[in-house]
């Protein structure tokens, strides 16, 4: 795995802060924001008194987008995401401990996992928690604004629909990251017929495509699918 591109940040007095994104191992690793807390188990380590957590691709489809080699991965301290289908919180928790200036709003339908993710705001201020329906973002939109990255991995046959009605929050020259489950769309066609068939929609609603990484093996049957907003 190469080594990703952030390289830590520099304060207002010229000295460089820790690498919020590390390899350790050839595997990713997130500064720690909540040090000696693990969120879902994952390993926790120490580099020069610095603790960092393990992100692990098998149970993050962003970290297997990291560990494909993915070109786009341009997540700074100050922006804000909007995060579609957030679960419990687990891609969410490291995004929390990139993002250390900016704001995740967290959208997630079901409850006990929403639950869960509640748990994870207690201690993590930049995730906004919203329990609600990804297909009907009048409903939280106003809460939300304008945002930098817009992130969906949703399990529904709609999937580029709900990431399109979406998308009128996401500010123009913004960046989406769509993981496509291709058998949750069709379950007899093959999942690259799939993915091109999204790719075309993406292009017809006015996006530019920028990379189109297949997840396995970490995730089998996936894509990440990221573009950017033009108008």
């Amino acid at each position: 795995m190469d080594e990703p591109s952030p390289e830590g940040r520099t304060s207002d007095e010229g000295l460089t802060s820790p690498e919020v994104l590390k390899v350790i191992d050839k595997q990713p690793y997130t500064l720690n924001m909540n040090p000696g807390v693990s969120v879902y188990g994952e390993t926790l380590k120490k580099i020069s008194g610095i603790e960092y957590r393990y992100w692990d691709p098998s149970r993050s489809k962003l970290a297997a987008y990291l560990r494909k080699k993915g070109k786009e991965f341009d997540f700074q301290e100050n922006m804000n995401i909007l995060y579609l289908g957030a679960a419990s919180g687990t891609t969410v928790s490291h995004l929390s401990d990139l993002l250390t200036g900016g704001r995740i709003f967290g959208v997630e339908f079901s409850r006990i996992p929403f639950t869960k993710l509640l748990g994870l705001c207690e201690t993590r201020k930049n995730i906004m928690p919203i329990q609600g329906d990804a297909n009907n973002p009048a409903a939280y939109s106003f809460m939300v604004g304008q945002v930098d990255i817009l992130y969906e991995d949703v399990s529904q046959k709609n999937q580029v629909e709900i990431f399109i009605k979406n998308s009128t929050m996401l500010k123009k020259g913004g960046k989406g990251f769509l993981a496509v489950k291709a058998r949750c769309i069709d379950v007899a066609r093959a999942p690259e017929k799939i993915y091109e068939q999204c790719i075309d929609e993406l292009e017809e609603a006015g996006f530019v495509i920028l990379d189109n990484r297949d997840l396995g093996p970490f995730e089998k049957d996936h894509a990440m699918i990221v573009v950017e907003k033009k108008v």
